[in-house]
């Protein structure tokens, strides 16, 4: 595939195409180590199945999909979550940083239980955000901070400038009351 890149308003930089960024392993065995997801999983940034193929080793009920359709999807290709209409238990996702929001937004509509989404430690910024963390129908449950930073590569490539983002795992749970709270997962 020819590796093109998006230029993202507001960046002042390129960003991968489609935001591929694969998820490390240790990564999504962190979060799964730490909160109990019930019924089926819905992957629905899959990538190349860096997130799918550890979720499977928790939950036997895994759907991973991609809007994009080149051959190093692991999973259901060309499904635009966006505007995709399935149901399931809990979606745990990497998603694509330009549409972050949105994809917590619509996931919150399409998940029973729970939503998981890896997202900059930043995502708790801004005024555009601030409505979406006071909702109480499906509430933020948790923040888990990783003490280290993951190396989350663009393309699944090293680079220049990889590995100093801050990471957090978002955890919405629609049968959660309370406050949201903070864990910090200090992977060594």
């Amino acid at each position: 595939m020819e590796n093109k890149h998006l230029s993202i308003v507001g960046y002042g930089k390129n960003r991968a195409e489609a935001d591929f960024y694969p998820t490390p392993r240790s990564t999504t065995q962190a979060l799964m180590d730490r909160e109990k997801f019930e019924g089926n999983i819905w992957e629905c940034a899959c990538g190349d199945g860096s997130m799918s193929n550890v979720l499977r080793e928790y939950c036997p009920i895994v759907f991973a999909s991609d809007i994009r359709e080149d051959e190093s999807i692991d999973g259901s290709k060309g499904i635009d979550f966006l505007k995709a209409e399935k149901k399931f238990d809990n979606i745990i996702t990497n998603p694509p940083y330009r549409h972050a929001k949105e994809f917590v937004l619509k996931a919150k509509k399409q998940a029973s239980r729970k939503v998981a989404m890896l997202l900059k430690l930043v995502f708790l910024e801004g005024i555009g955000r601030y409505e979406m963390f006071q909702d109480k129908e499906f509430p933020l449950k948790k923040v888990y901070v990783f003490c280290k930073r993951q190396k989350i590569y663009a393309n699944g490539k090293i680079g220049r400038n990889s590995g100093l983002i801050a990471y957090a795992w978002f955890v919405w749970d629609k049968n959660y009351k309370g406050e949201p709270t903070i864990e910090w997962i200090p992977q060594w």
